[in-house]
């Protein structure tokens, strides 16, 4: 995703964990994704993490009150957070907070059909983030859910994602799973299968974010010396070399040297 596909709607804009500990999470972060951090604002809720210079995710303290697992997020920008959110509830999905002001713009959290929890953002996004920006940022976001078909006609809706408007997204089946290409840009992966209705997280419907990182292996390393887990050891995947990795918290993603 380059810097002209910020404003387009439906692209994705920006990935986000919520965490208990967040300070925790910042070490261990720092340690397998090479990160630094900067403060976001005047208190300690939330943190921008940096690599090379460049924002490519946030930390977020997670609200006891709200009820959120420690969990990556994946936020996508719409004109409209209140429209979104009443095309979202609309199709039976669950608007879980907001929309709120957060920051520059405005924020909603919900939970799609089948379980899985995404961000809306209406405002200005960080003209630096993009996907695939390089080590250390997000390279790819799959949904991994039970239909992907079916998943792909919610997030359409909600999302605005229109093959004659100006952004011209386009929905096709390849590499087996749904991509979604916004701008002339693959930005998103919907692959389905069969997943447990049991709340593990390992197996619930998700989006999940893969970071792109020089040395899979050493990441992996790192991640178990500071006190995370793999849950799929390294290995090589048609879009390069690949390990599934549980944070200490229980935040799942993948570090990856490719994407599609």
């Amino acid at each position: 995703m380059s810097v002209s596909m910020q404003a387009l709607q439906g692209a994705p804009c920006w990935v986000s964990l919520m965490s208990r500990d967040p300070e925790a999470a910042k070490e261990f972060y720092r340690e397998v994704l090479g990160w630094d951090y900067q403060p976001s604002g005047p208190d300690d809720d939330y943190t921008v993490a940096m690599a090379g210079g460049i924002p490519v995710a946030g930390i977020n303290t997670t609200s006891r009150t709200m009820h959120f697992p420690v969990a990556w997020a994946a936020y996508f920008a719409v004109e409209s957070a209140d429209e979104a959110a009443d095309r979202i509830r609309e199709r039976g999905a669950t608007v879980a907070v907001g929309p709120m002001k957060f920051g520059n713009g405005r924020v909603a959290w919900a939970a799609d059909p089948a379980g899985a929890t995404f961000g809306i953002w209406e405002g200005v996004s960080d003209p630096d983030w993009r996907v695939g920006r390089g080590a250390g940022a997000p390279v790819w976001l799959e949904l991994r859910t039970r239909d992907a078909f079916a998943a792909a006609i919610f997030y359409g809706e909600v999302l605005g994602w229109d093959p004659e408007g100006p952004g011209r997204s386009e929905v096709r089946y390849e590499h087996d799973q749904v991509m979604v290409r916004i701008g002339g840009f693959t930005v998103a992966g919907l692959r389905g299968g069969a997943l447990e209705t049991a709340p593990n997280p390992h197996v619930r419907p998700r989006w999940h974010v893969y970071f792109a990182v020089p040395d899979v292996d050493l990441a992996a390393h790192h991640a178990e010396q500071s006190g995370g887990r793999v849950i799929t050891a390294p290995n090589d995947s048609p879009f390069g070399r690949e390990a599934t990795i549980c944070d200490r918290e229980g935040g799942l993603f993948t570090v990856s040297t490719g994407g599609p």
